[in-house]
């Protein structure tokens, strides 16, 4: 019945600043656009097969709304230093308790996202019992 996430939607208050971050800096391809009143209201960001973000106009939720969001890279050494070269942080990598290796930023508009990159050791495909810290 259910086969994947299909979109996650996040308010920009600084739609080209936005593009920017994904599309410039992560390398990621903008699908399709959305128009209000003949100006631009937002856009799909595709983040590959049918997943993508959706990005709308508009102040920013709450935090607590979503927590974060988790993107799979296959170089996370490579997505920090192209997120540090354009001047935005990135937390070292660090294994974490499922054996995968992560980083943190957030997007202009505050969204935490967890940069993820998979082990051969991690959780997510062998199962077993994540002890954490936090």
């Amino acid at each position: 019945m259910i086969t994947r996430l299909a979109h996650i939607c996040i308010h920009s208050q600084d739609l080209s600043e936005t593009e920017r971050f994904y599309c410039d800096t992560l390398g990621l391809e903008k699908g399709f656009i959305f128009e209000k009143d003949d100006a631009l209201f937002g856009f799909y960001i595709k983040l590959g097969g049918k997943t993508f973000i959706e990005v709308f106009k508009g102040e920013p939720g709450r935090i607590g709304n979503i927590n974060h969001l988790a993107i799979e890279t296959e170089d996370i050494d490579l997505v920090i230093t192209k997120l540090r070269s354009n001047g935005f942080e990135a937390t070292d990598k660090k294994l974490g308790g499922d054996n995968t290796w992560q980083s943190w930023t957030k997007d202009p508009s505050g969204v935490r996202i967890e940069f993820h990159q998979y082990t051969k050791d991690s959780l997510q495909f062998r199962g077993g019992v994540c002890k954490v810290d936090w």
